[in-house]
């Protein structure tokens, strides 16, 4: 937390202080008058309770000013808060995620993830969701209805072709609103063959203002190859770190389905949520002045301190 006026609290302190000062000798000269009029028997009898009332009254009055002398010193914290933003979801359909390495097979692992990433996304959160393989297409719009978006992963096309990330970042942004808390999370092999350069389209989102999250599926020393073909499955992960780096955003790798499921579920949390400076200086005035009104109106009423 960070205080503004620091010294308003420590006024606020030092008035509290002396406020209970006060209230303490005036209920000690109460207390001898009493006494003055009282036999033994009656004052041990009248100060055998265990709370004094005139005590919490003052002390209520002494925490509404030290409240008061806080919210004037204008106290700001750091919290993460929903962002309730927009983020798409571009996920790899090009032949090579029907490998293996990652059991069942890569796109398999990449639909479970995908669905583990919409559940725990916060309510209102946009989700969209992008396919590519040798082109890119929009399987699913920006919609908050987590049952939708839940729907359209069914719609995800099996994998087949060839790979092409730039054209899906680039359809992705096109999605995205020109304001906001944005993000893509791009899950992929990474070894990118066709379209547009994605170490080229990378900066471009990123200078809009868009984060851009990789994870990378799979391996680079299984043996497996591409079914199909001579092609040995593989992973790109160098290309996947320049592209977060390029954008703001992180690189995961996940080798296997459950890392892939926990890694997605990660950056749900991160992707959805934004780090917001907190003005607390109303809640705290609010909050003192109602403090301070019960503790002094109490003692009025009471007649414990004018």
């Amino acid at each position: 937390m960070i205080l503004a006026h620091p010294l308003w609290l420590i006024a606020g302190l030092l008035v509290a202080g002396a406020f209970l000062a006060l209230a303490h000798r005036a209920a000690q000269r109460g207390g001898a008058a009493a006494l003055a009029y009282s036999d033994l028997a009656f004052f041990e009898s009248a100060t055998a309770r265990r709370v004094d009332p005139a005590l919490v009254l003052a002390l209520t009055a002494a925490l509404g000013i030290v409240l008061l002398g806080g919210a004037l010193a204008g106290p700001r914290f750091v919290a993460s808060v929903p962002a309730h933003g927009a983020v798409v979801l571009c996920v790899d359909t090009s032949g090579s995620m029907r490998s293996t390495d990652v059991t069942p097979t890569r796109a398999d692992a990449a639909d479970a993830a995908v669905r583990a990433f919409v559940d725990d996304a916060p309510a209102g959160t946009r989700i969209g969701i992008v396919a590519f393989s040798s082109a890119a297409g929009v399987v699913q719009p920006l919609s908050d209805d987590k049952d939708a978006v839940s729907d359209a992963i069914a719609r995800i096309p099996p994998p087949n072709g060839g790979t092409a990330i730039g054209d899906a970042l680039l359809t992705a942004a096109r999605l995205l609103p020109p304001s906001g808390k944005r993000a893509i999370v791009l899950v992929t092999d990474g070894v990118n063959n066709l379209g547009v350069d994605p170490l080229a389209a990378a900066p471009e989102i990123g200078a809009a203002g868009i984060e851009i999250d990789t994870v990378g599926i799979g391996t680079n020393d299984s043996g497996q190859f591409v079914p199909g073909t001579d092609e040995q499955a593989s992973i790109d992960e160098d290309a996947l770190r320049q592209i977060a780096t390029a954008a703001g955003g992180v690189y995961a790798r996940a080798s296997d389905a459950e890392g892939l499921r926990g890694r997605l579920a990660a950056l749900a949390a991160s992707t959805t949520r934004e780090r917001r400076r907190i003005d607390a200086a109303f809640p705290l005035a609010l909050a003192g002045g109602v403090v301070l009104v019960l503790g002094l109106g109490g003692g009025m009423l009471a007649g414990r301190f004018p």
